[in-house]
């Protein structure tokens, strides 16, 4: 909580006249106008032990039926039956709503759709027999929440193109959207790290950030680059903000982080390269603005909102040339598209933004043009709530699509960017 939900749940809870409650295990947030009711997993006196293909299946059976036992306390407690259900799907807390709560309508999330082929799972290496049937049963959530969903939103085409083509007419390409009032260019803009040396926009900083340091947003070829860029440009910083966890894939062997790997494999000059954990969003938005050039590395997979937010804050930016990044970076325009496997091409795409004033300033003014364009919030979020009032109404297929579509337009390029 909030998640993907925040702008969402603070309007309609500000808006008043709605009774409002959100499900969920964190126990900190809190929203005005929505009540917050928080769960536990517990551990069951003997775990089952499912085929390793049915381990997150069994997983999402165990959260729905959790959420099932407190949404039923609540209708039990509070005569409480919901107009409209609003959910994330992918770690089964809504697969039981419909059997609860018939009448509601679900508006699901649907942030990915797993593929043995042509995404993330063969990106660096040929899927294997077991990878093909393993990701087959990974979707058994995901199917059936496609299943019970009155109507489905995707963040980007991309997204919305790796769901199975049966289910896509009821999926609309919406981006929970970016504040581009907030996030915006700081030519005064200054950071410092803990050590208490400050950077300031227009100095020689390269940024790289993600949620955590993982081969899933191209660590190992950000670690290479680093070398070679600490290498060549003797007063050049770099500021890498993340966690040593993993969200995305496999964790590294041996117990081991994959910063802690890669460290030991390249050379770095530790005074010029900082790895400074996660941030407070406002300090985070301060590192993109003092930014000169920042990285943005990514598996064809889920698009990061810092990649977005970056380029709101009018970022010169180089990221990788993979499907989710060419849906919104125009290579020389809005930005460079490096190889995401050439930490030689990364380097040297960045030098080239670091080299050409003229040209960053230019890149600069077109990456938050993009943004304010399409993924602006005051746009996409009443286009939102029209969706939710119209489901709570009943209406299905909600009216509102057909204007959302014309903010994100599938047809025209869908396939062939699946195909590409």
């Amino acid at each position: 909580m909030p998640g993907q939900y925040k702008h969402l749940a603070r309007a309609f809870g500000a808006e008043g006249g709605h009774r409002i409650y959100f499900v969920t295990k964190h126990k900190t947030a809190s929203i005005a106008g929505v009540t917050r009711i928080t769960y536990a997993m517990k551990k069951p006196e003997k775990p089952p032990v499912p085929h390793r293909y049915l381990v997150n299946a069994t997983s999402a059976v165990m959260q729905g039926q959790q959420v099932w036992r407190v949404c039923e306390q609540l209708q039990r407690k509070e005569n409480f039956t919901p107009d409209v259900i609003i959910c994330h799907p992918g770690w089964g807390d809504a697969l039981l709503m419909k059997e609860l709560f018939p009448r509601a309508k679900i508006l699901s999330f649907f942030e990915f759709y797993y593929r043995a082929t042509g995404a993330d799972v063969d990106f660096e290496t040929p899927a294997t027999a077991d990878d093909m049937a393993r990701v087959r049963m990974k979707n058994v959530t995901n199917l059936l929440s496609l299943e019970q969903a009155d109507w489905g939103i995707c963040p980007t085409v991309w997204q919305w193109s790796v769901h199975p083509p049966e289910f896509r007419a009821k999926l609309s390409v919406l981006h929970d959207g970016v504040d581009v009032g907030v996030c915006v260019p700081d030519a005064a803009a200054e950071f410092a790290l803990p050590s208490g040396k400050t950077f300031r926009a227009g100095d020689e900083v390269v940024t790289y950030i993600a949620r955590n340091f993982e081969p899933y947003r191209g660590f190992p070829t950000f670690m290479k680059a680093a070398e070679i860029l600490l290498r060549n440009r003797p007063n050049l910083h770099i500021i890498a903000v993340g966690a040593d966890e993993v969200s995305y894939g496999r964790k590294a062997a041996d117990g081991k982080t994959y910063r802690q790997i890669w460290r030991e494999q390249v050379t770095l000059d530790d005074s010029r390269i900082h790895f400074i954990g996660t941030l407070p969003y406002a300090d985070l938005l301060r590192v993109f603005q003092v930014s000169a050039a920042h990285l943005y590395l990514t598996y064809p997979f889920v698009l990061s909102w810092s990649m977005l937010e970056a380029m709101a804050c009018g970022v010169a930016l180089v990221a990788s040339d993979t499907k989710p990044v060419r849906e919104v970076v125009q290579h020389g325009v809005n930005g460079l598209l490096a190889d995401f496997h050439s930490a030689e091409d990364v380097a040297a795409k960045i030098s080239q933004l670091l080299d050409d004033p003229t040209r960053n300033r230019a890149m600069r003014g077109a990456a938050r043009q993009t943004v304010v364009e399409r993924f602006d919030l005051a746009k996409l979020l009443p286009l939102h709530m029209q969706l939710v009032r119209e489901l709570a109404a009943g209406h299905v297929p909600p009216p509102v699509a057909k204007q959302i579509e014309t903010i994100s337009p599938i047809a025209p390029y869908a396939s062939a960017m699946w195909e590409a």
